[in-house]
């Protein structure tokens, strides 16, 4: 009887330590719980839509250079040098070294040139900044240097769906000589040279005294009374769009 009783306490103690075994691979088996996972929050933006109308008789006006940048930086200034990217576009029309040389928030090089009476508009997406402008370009392509557009503009005061609008001014680069010769306007006029590295003028931005044409005298104008303008050139609107 003895025996019997040791016999079945052994059986229990062997019973109870698989069981507590078994718990024990429950434990062990237990996932952690995983953390949340966070999405990443989207930058606030602006956007804006930017039209252009060519306001001249006669003047085509070049692809423009627009940029939307923090205020308090200017592309050009009366009785200053033109930077190197001012040059280029003032001379030939390209607005691609004066958007480069720029900092900006947002970048936009025009591709066609805009005809007298035409109009073109850009939709510009804006990371949210406390202060906001516009700085745009574009040449008057039957000239020798003249540009158009506006430096530093403000634009972050518009709210939703509100516009602002400006009649550009005229601007001579002070970078090439206004001789209006054939040989040295791009634009359809004459066909001649664009950019040319050397400097054989005041070599400071001014406002431009407008052309003199053949009309008027100078016999070795390419250009015609046509080809005269008043400032400005070009019709500036900004609409905030979000």
């Amino acid at each position: 009887m003895k025996l019997k009783r040791i016999a079945l306490l052994t059986a229990a103690i062997s019973t109870l330590s698989f069981l507590t075994a078994c718990g024990g691979d429950d434990d062990d088996d237990t996932q952690p719980t995983p953390e949340p996972t966070m999405e990443p929050t989207a930058e606030p933006m602006r956007s804006f839509t930017i039209e252009l109308k060519n306001t001249t008789n006669a003047q085509p006006l070049a692809p423009a250079g627009i940029l939307v940048h923090e205020a308090g930086s200017s592309a050009w200034s009366i009785g200053s040098a033109a930077s190197a990217g001012l040059e280029v576009l003032a001379e030939s029309g390209s607005p691609a070294d004066f958007v480069a040389e720029q900092s900006a928030l947002a970048a936009v090089s025009g591709t066609e040139v805009l005809v007298p009476g035409q109009s073109v508009s850009f939709d510009v997406d804006v990371a949210e900044s406390s202060s906001m402008s516009l700085t745009l370009a574009s040449m008057l392509v039957n000239t020798n240097d003249a540009f158009t557009g506006v430096s530093d503009w403000d634009i972050a005061d518009l709210a939703m769906g509100e516009s602002k609008q400006v009649s550009a001014h005229i601007y001579d680069a002070g970078t090439e000589a206004n001789s209006e010769t054939a040989a040295t306007i791009p634009g359809p006029a004459a066909g001649g040279e664009g950019f040319n590295a050397a400097r054989d003028d005041v070599d400071f931005v001014a406002m431009h005294p407008g052309v003199v044409t053949q009309d008027d005298g100078l016999s070795s104008s390419a250009l015609t009374e046509a080809h005269r303008f008043n400032n400005g050139a070009v019709l500036i609107r900004v609409t905030r769009t979000h």
